[in-house]
């Protein structure tokens, strides 16, 4: 279930088991056959018309017995932070699913363009925001993690560091911010090594201690970021 980038893809999966987590959103549409998962201990089914929502950070395994073909949107686009894990109108997203399918095989290239996007629409919210939530003390939460900048930090530390869900984290990062979780963490590093800086600090040394594997990586972040 790995993705060669973000976009949509069209995917078959085999009854060789597979498990991992990623940083951005996957978004699943079942095509033909039946792909079994485990996302963070919950069991799901996809089978033709049917869809999930993969947020980032959660765990899944998956396979299928007898081989599926799915269509895979994988995308960094916060707004799907607001959607269920589940489409509100499976058959709108299904008979979506199978067009764009076709459009990827036909080389359309304004379906495929246009394809995240309407999938997305026709996805709907989720009831996510409604819900009864725990706060977050995000001044709490940066300091812990700017003593943390050197090492890598994924949604999923964010998430158990404040006890919600990665896709739970996620949505309220989004409505504090404005951001994904991994734009708030790089927003950290940038913050620190501009501190860091300030204070004389030589770019080698800033770049080691806030997560950048090199001077000249952090040199063009800081350029892009002003």
């Amino acid at each position: 279930m790995a993705g060669a980038g973000e976009g949509l893809s069209l995917r078959r999966y085999g009854a060789a088991p597979g498990s991992h987590a990623h940083e951005h959103f996957q978004v699943l549409v079942g095509l033909q056959g039946v792909l079994d998962l485990e996302v963070e201990g919950r069991g799901r089914r996809i089978g033709p018309g049917d869809g999930l929502l993969v947020a980032p950070g959660d765990r899944h395994d998956f396979e299928s017995a007898a081989g599926s073909e799915c269509l895979v949107l994988d995308t960094r686009v916060d707004l799907w932070s607001l959607c269920g894990a589940a489409p509100r109108e499976p058959a709108q997203v299904g008979a979506l699913a199978r067009y764009l399918a076709q459009s990827l095989l036909r080389q359309q290239p304004l379906a495929v363009l246009h394809g995240p996007g309407l999938l997305l629409e026709a996805w709907g919210p989720g009831a996510a925001a409604r819900r009864p939530r725990r706060r977050i003390d995000w001044p709490a939460l940066q300091a812990w993690a700017q003593a943390r900048l050197e090492q890598p930090l994924a949604v999923a530390d964010l998430a158990a560091r404040v006890n919600l869900s990665p896709s739970q984290f996620a949505l309220r990062c989004h409505e504090a911010h404005g951001l994904s979780a991994m734009q708030w963490v790089r927003q950290q590093r940038l913050a620190r090594a501009r501190q860091l800086r300030a204070l004389g600090v030589p770019v080698a040394q800033v770049a080691r201690r806030t997560g950048y594997r090199s001077p000249s990586a952090l040199t063009a972040a800081l350029r892009r970021a002003s």
